[in-house]
């Protein structure tokens, strides 16, 4: 079949390369080692399309279309080397004069994993980096990220997340780290960061930072799916089963977040029939998992999913346990402080012993400044100034939410809760 033109092909262009550029540069960086080149090579491949696609129409699959051009450029780009070195070699050493070959599975060790994905994020938390370099790198190359989400989600300058992420591919190339999954205590390591990448590329498709949609459900299902094959790598790791549980508790709700016009609905208007039990089954059996191989306390993950799992179970939003919601928040608290966390609590005490305790948690932290330009704390603080009675105050929190978040959706949502509040 020929290619159809579309009325937008430059926005189809853009919305299929922020799709599938993960999976391109991983693929790529497989063949030229540096994650840096690979990047270049998948702009390439969009720079290809955006110049043919409008002029040819949009191939029927557009995705395997940027993917074999990247391939194509990344090929081009060995030969150029190969040609040069050939040269070089005419005083009489003989060279390689091929693509170097793929690696034969007999390599292989016996725990390795064939995912160009997961070696992405391997190499991207390689130590060489700083642990906010690791998580900026891998946010910008496996999930798609611009450096404005990036900062967002860091809640830190873009300038600060842009020399990250040109310091670490420079750093990755310089030090020649190769690309692959390590092994034994390479791999131990390297772990703690993998699980806040991915972790981290499921928040921005459970709730994206900016745009037109709030829910970006392939940055979901990439992060869900990473974390599934860490757990069969890793089966003696409680908080990769941790993660994976939450993941997938998380993931079960998907379905009844947004309405039909792809509106933001919030938990307790949820209809929990569309929650995918499933996955909740899946949950539950990764967070027994999780407590099985545990040594000690739970970690900050198996924490999260404990409190997911307490929703998961209540078939209503009044049967939610907030008791034990609020314990194990104030655990999390204590293992893994932060003022998100904090602020998260507050939501939980709220409903359990009323928002006047919780405004004293929201108030005691208002002043934290990671949470300056969080349009959370905003939001948060206005519900429970609503549910005391104060409206006008709580209005003027909603609209000052609403001017803070960068996602159309929870800006409209927000200026409705504002106009409500009257």
């Amino acid at each position: 079949m020929e290619p159809q033109p579309t009325a937008d092909p430059r926005g189809t262009v853009e919305t299929v390369f922020r799709i599938e550029s993960p999976r391109i540069i991983a693929a790529v960086a497989r063949t030229v080692r540096d994650v840096g080149i690979a990047e270049e090579l998948a702009q390439d491949a969009l720079v290809a399309a955006l110049e043919q696609w409008p002029r040819d129409g949009v191939p029927d699959n557009p995705g395997a279309w940027l993917m074999a051009t990247a391939k194509h450029r990344a090929v081009d780009l060995i030969r150029r080397r190969e040609n040069y070195a050939r040269k070089l070699a005419e005083i009489g050493r003989d060279l390689v004069t091929t693509a170097p070959p793929e690696e034969p599975s007999a390599l292989h060790g016996p725990d390795d994993i064939d995912d160009d994905l997961l070696r992405l994020v391997f190499t991207a938390c390689h130590p060489v980096l700083s642990p906010e370099a690791r998580i900026a790198l891998t946010l910008r190359l496996l999930g798609g990220l611009t450096t404005p989400e990036i900062a967002r989600a860091f809640l830190v300058p873009e300038p600060t997340v842009a020399q990250r992420i040109v310091r670490a591919k420079r750093t990755l190339a310089t030090k020649n780290v190769a690309f692959e999954v390590p092994y034994g205590p390479d791999r131990e390591a390297r772990l703690g960061s993998v699980l806040d990448v991915i972790y981290l590329i499921f928040n921005e498709g459970y709730a994206a930072t900016a745009g037109d949609d709030w829910l970006r459900p392939a940055l979901c299902e990439d992060a869900l799916r990473l974390a599934r094959v860490l757990s069969g790598l890793m089966p003696k790791e409680p908080e990769v089963h941790g993660l994976t549980a939450l993941l997938e508790f998380q993931t079960s709700r998907a379905a009844a977040r947004t309405g039909p016009l792809g509106e933001p609905i919030l938990l307790k208007d949820q209809n929990r029939r569309r929650w995918n039990r499933m996955l909740i089954a899946r949950g539950i059996t990764a967070l027994s998992r999780a407590d099985a191989t545990a040594t000690g306390a739970p970690g900050p993950y198996a924490l999260q999913a404990a409190i997911a799992a307490c929703h998961a179970h209540a078939y209503t939003y009044e049967e939610t346990d907030w008791k034990t919601i609020a314990t194990l928040y104030g655990l999390l608290a204590a293992r893994a402080p932060s003022p998100v966390v904090e602020l998260n609590r507050a939501v939980a005490v709220s409903m359990a012993d009323g928002p006047e305790a919780a405004l004293e948690i929201v108030d005691a932290i208002a002043a934290e400044p990671a949470l300056r330009d969080y349009h959370l704390l905003p939001s948060v603080r206005g519900d429970l100034l609503l549910r005391l009675g104060r409206r006008a105050q709580a209005r003027a929190e909603f609209e000052r939410a609403a001017g803070l978040t960068r996602n159309e959706r929870e800006r409209e949502l927000l200026l409705r809760r504002a106009t409500e509040a009257l």
